[in-house]
Order: C-alpha cells, then sequence, then structure tokens
C-alpha cells in the first residue's frame, strides 16, 4: 500500500524550484497558476531568498505547487491513501481529487495571507523539541504558556506561542529534550495566536465546489480518514489554529498496512520521520527530478505487490 504525503512550511529553500521548471510543461503549469493567485511562483522559487520565502503568505502557494509539480511528473499514479502537514494537506486534497489544482493554489494563496495578517499582530514563532517524553514535554510547553503545535511523532514536537515564551522554552528545557530548534516560519501556526485566519478561510471556502476524496485522506486532525469532500474543506479551514497530529497520521498509515510512502517535493521532512516511526516502510523524497526515477521504480514495486496480492 502506497501513500503520497505533502510536507508543511518550513520545507522550502532558495531556488528549490529551479529544476523542476526544466520539465516539459512545468513552466507553463507554473505561470498559469501564477496567473491565477497573483503570485510570480517562479520567481519565488527560483530568484528569490530565503527571507523572501519565508514570508508566510509566499511559502503557502509556493509549498502547493511544488508538490502538484512533482507530483505530475510522476506520471499517472494511484496511491492508496494522502495526507499532508499542515499547509499539505491542501497538496493533498489536490491529490485526492477534493480539489482542483487551480482551486487548491487560490485557497492556500488566501490562507497564506489571511495567516500573515494573523501573524502580524503579535510576534510569534515556533520551535521544534527533539528528545523527551511526549507527555512531560507538553505539560512543560503549557507551563510556559507554549502550545504543542506539532505533535509529529519520532520524538519530535513543535512548540508555538510568542518570542518571549520561546525564550523562556530555550532557558528551560523539558526534562530529556536534547535540544530546541527554532523554525524559519514567520508565526505560531496551529494555536490560538491563527484565530483570526479561520473567519477569512469559512468565507473563502464558500465558494469551492469540493468532490468526495477517491482515495484514502487522512486528516492530521486525528489521523482519522475523512470520506466526503465538505468535511475534508471544513478540516483544512480549523486546522490553521489546531495543533497538527502527524503522530496519529502515522498510526493510520500503519493500520491501512502502508508499505511505501512518497514525500512530494521539497521532500525530506516527512520521510525522515517516518523512517524513525515506520520501521520496514519504504520511504522516499523529492528533492529534485533526478528522484523520479526511484520513485517511479517504488510506485512500480508497490503496484507489483499490491497485483500480486489480489491474484493470490
Amino acid at each position: 500500500m502506497l501513500v503520497l504525503v505533502a510536507p508543511g512550511q518550513g520545507a522550502q529553500t532558495p531556488g528549490f524550484l529551479t529544476p523542476w521548471l526544466d520539465l516539459p510543461g512545468a513552466a507553463d503549469r507554473v505561470a498559469v497558476w501564477s496567473d491565477a493567485i497573483g503570485l510570480d511562483l517562479a520567481h519565488y522559487g527560483t530568484q528569490a531568498d530565503a527571507d523572501a520565502i519565508r514570508d508566510t503568505a509566499v511559502a503557502q502557494p509556493l509549498l502547493v505547487a511544488a508538490g502538484l509539480l512533482s507530483a505530475a511528473a510522476l506520471g499517472d499514479i494511484a496511491p492508496d491513501a494522502v495526507a499532508g502537514h499542515s499547509v499539505g494537506e491542501i497538496t493533498a486534497a489536490a491529490f485526492a481529487g477534493v480539489l482542483e489544482d487551480t482551486a487548491a493554489l487560490q485557497l492556500v494563496r488566501k490562507r497564506g495571507l489571511a495567516m500573515a495578517d494573523a501573524a502580524a499582530v503579535t510576534k510569534t514563532g515556533m520551535s521544534a523539541l527533539l528528545g523527551g517524553d511526549p507527555e512531560v514535554t507538553v505539560a512543560h510547553l503549557e507551563k510556559l504558556g507554549l502550545t504543542p503545535a506539532n505533535v509529529n511523532g519520532a520524538g519530535q514536537i513543535v512548540a508555538a506561542g510568542t518570542l518571549e515564551e520561546l525564550a523562556a522554552l530555550e532557558a528551560d528545557k523539558p526534562e530529556g529534550v536534547r535540544r530546541v530548534v527554532p523554525l524559519t516560519v514567520a508565526g505560531a501556526f496551529h494555536t490560538r495566536h491563527m484565530a483570526p485566519a479561520v473567519a477569512k478561510l469559512e468565507e473563502a471556502a464558500q465558494a469551492l465546489t469540493p468532490a468526495d476524496p477517491t482515495v484514502a485522506y487522512v486528516s492530521n486532525k486525528d489521523g482519522r480518514t475523512v470520506a466526503t469532500g465538505a468535511e475534508v474543506v471544513s478540516r483544512l479551514v480549523g486546522q490553521v489554529a489546531n495543533p497538527v497530529r502527524w503522530d496519529l497520521c502515522m498510526e493510520t498509515f500503519k493500520e491501512l498496512g502502508v508499505t511505501a510512502l512518497v514525500e512530494v517535493c521539497p521532500g525530506g521532512t516527512l520521510t525522515g520521520l517516518a523512517k524513525r516511526a515506520l520501521p520496514g516502510v519504504k520511504t522516499l523524497a523529492l528533492k529534485t527530478p533526478d528522484d523520479l526515477d526511484a520513485a517511479r521504480a517504488l510506485i512500480a514495486e508497490h503496484s507489483s505487490a499490491a497485483a500480486d496480492t489480489q491474484t493470490a
């Protein structure tokens, strides 16, 4: 069983889209998307510096565009399940047929702008905590006024809150935590600080006509599979102010019997988590087009295994 996953904000790096635009038709597709959302995706994905693509309003549509572009480059694939981390859920919604590509990009553009506005109200941020016992870590974060915004599994929790609260965390780490790593994001996403963005997304969602998922769509709200397009969109709206439970998504992958995981561009983060939390599951991250052949081989191997199982 194959699951296709999409990373969240912070995975972008300067110039990461450059090699993908050399693929046949890719530049034209990105140009059409750019016109549809009023943002020059090619410029930001090839020429902009780290500070420019750290901007939430830029980073989010750029990540979704990269995910859609890299998945399309794989050819006609049929994953058994899809999931996304944070903004990657919008990419996953397109993979599942819930949203058309352009609609997904228009939604994420509004999401990015709304979350950037919310982040501008108070200076906030996020930091990853590596190691430690989850229960001990969560209790310690709450004592400091921080939110466990991403519970990623594999010994990683991301804390979010004000810069003062994060500074206090640096000085007072939870017992067992080896490192506290500040993330390159521009706000305390998936916390109460994002509440103003929820109302704007609710309004934007009214213009959507979602279809029901054509494959298993695993929601990072609680790791459950979602059967209707309307419920997917509802969760996408509420997600910006709710914690990401990627640990529960990986538990669902286990329950579904996932044997292979491919992470779309800019891949790496989710495959790293899967290698630690899902032993025995084959993983591959799409970082550049050089990874496409290996990804296709893994997908073909998965398809052969599925066909053999069905024949048996």
